[in-house]
């Protein structure tokens, strides 16, 4: 993707050097423009093109987060918050250049509420960071998208992950969150209750809304107690169908899975090659179950059971934690193992997600796909949810290869959006998949223009991501 095929946004040449000399002399060296830091803060993890900041903010807090987006308000300088940067679709670029706020070091645990099975916390704190917190507690954050993204920005993707099939996504997990919006107005979308019925879901809105509406700088999150015992294994399938179909028969039968990951024989293959493990090179089903130490043998003998009924197996499970942290190291690898597949490549990671009864379907037209088109592209997926990924490797140096990859990808989209599913199921839309939006949601798209103007009227939250100029 060049980056005359983004969506464009103009630059405010005057409003961001005013902006510059106001945050420079407000905070000192914790604000920078040098090229490598601002280049750091529009890293991203696909092929799409960097789009650096005028200057990077570090926050410490919501009141300097406001300060910082009531200058840019006042001049009209695009804001584009920064969590870790581990976003796939373009979200911390900066088309229209303007301030990164870098929330990294609002990473404060506020408050741990135990008996009500909630914390607060600043968004700077890393999934792996809370969890670590709360080892002592008996309680665990259960969302897992692989990499140790910061939880606001998790928030801001509606980020879910591994875990997805038994615990839901970011969005059934934040209870409440603060946020600063586009007039610099500090809100608190709800209390800490479980439930509410008082007014507009400000948190849903806001939750996935990619900082296109406002900077996220507190969230309130469910916690879950640490299961008593955790089994996993591998299983191994003739043919993506037959894991597909396990996949279906065991969400149908209620069987409480914690997880369960499809990969398929190329992705075994890579990951048997970088993590030097030994498993067959067919599509595998990777699966955990949460319980007590009878509930989880219980659910292992049945899942058992089922594999066999589609001609899988054998499943091997273990209970050792030792053994389960090397499988699930295993799967979190699968971008790492499947760049070793072409030594010197980049990679576009892209995924949608389909009913899961369309799933076989989907993945099967898919590799077919990736055949006619001569590419090399692995597949991992979020089976329980119908979710699953694509790792397309490419010369991006060759524009033959980003053509088939960009003709490949917007097949995928499409196909996954006529089967009644998504262009993504946990990536985001970003500036990637801006194109698809509506395709999939029509006036939907619309109705949410309506709402950016409405909250967003000039347009500094994070612009050229998520919607697309609207036709005149």
């Amino acid at each position: 993707m060049a980056l005359a095929d983004l969506q464009p946004v103009e630059r405010n040449d005057a409003g961001i050097a005013l902006v510059l000399g106001i945050l420079k002399q407000r905070f000192g060296d914790r604000f920078q423009t040098g090229h490598a830091i601002r280049g750091q803060h529009a890293h991203t993890t696909t092929y799409i093109p960097s789009q650096l900041p005028d200057g990077v903010a570090f926050a410490h807090s919501t009141e300097e987060v406001q300060e910082i987006v009531r200058a840019c308000a006042e001049h009209r300088v695009p804001v584009i918050p920064f969590g870790t940067g581990t976003s796939l679709e373009g979200h911390v670029n900066a088309p229209g250049g303007g301030i990164s706020i870098d929330l990294t070091q609002m990473n404060r645990v506020l408050a741990v509420h135990a008996e009500d099975l909630d914390c607060t916390i600043e968004p700077g704190v890393t999934r792996e960071d809370l969890n670590t917190h709360l080892r002592d507690t008996g309680l665990f954050f259960p969302i897992d998208p692989g990499a140790n993204a910061s939880l606001g920005g998790m928030a801001a993707t509606r980020a879910s992950g591994t875990n997805a099939v038994r615990y839901g996504t970011m969005r059934e997990n934040v209870l409440s969150l603060t946020a600063v919006m586009a007039d610099g107005r500090a809100v608190t979308t709800a209390k800490r209750a479980r439930k509410s019925s008082a007014g507009y879901d400000l948190t849903r809105l806001l939750v996935g809304s990619e900082g296109t509406l406002g900077v996220i700088t507190g969230l309130t999150l469910k916690l879950y107690g640490i299961p008593q015992a955790i089994s996993g294994g591998v299983c191994p399938f003739p043919s993506v169908d037959a894991a597909c179909n396990a996949v279906i028969m065991t969400i149908q039968m209620g069987l409480p899975v914690a997880r369960i990951e499809l990969i398929n024989g190329l992705g075994m293959r890579s990951l048997n090659n970088y993590s030097q493990l030994g498993y067959p090179e067919t599509p595998c089903l990777f699966v955990e179950f949460h319980g007590s130490e009878a509930g989880v043998k219980e659910q292992a003998e049945t899942f058992g059971e089922i594999v066999a009924e589609f001609g899988g197996g054998p499943f091997r499970w273990t209970n050792v934690a030792e053994e389960r942290a090397k499988l699930w190291k295993a799967r979190h690898d699968a971008y790492w193992a499947g760049l070793s597949l072409r030594p010197g490549c980049k990679a576009l990671s892209t995924d949608v997600c389909v009913p899961i009864s369309r799933l076989a379907e989907c993945i099967n037209e898919t590799e077919e796909d990736i055949a006619r088109s001569g590419l090399i592209a692995p597949i991992v997926g979020h089976v329980g949810d119908g979710n699953f990924h694509v790792l397309v490797l490419m010369d991006p140096d060759d524009p033959k290869e980003i053509e088939a990859t960009e003709a490949f990808v917007g097949r995928l989209n499409m196909r996954a959006i006529s089967m009644e599913g998504t262009c993504t199921g946990e990536h985001g839309v970003g500036q990637g998949k801006i194109a698809f939006l509506p395709h999939e949601l029509g006036v939907g798209v619309d109705i949410m223009r309506s709402i950016k103007q409405a909250l967003d009227p000039h347009n500094i939250m994070n612009p050229g991501k998520v919607l697309p100029a609207a036709v005149t």
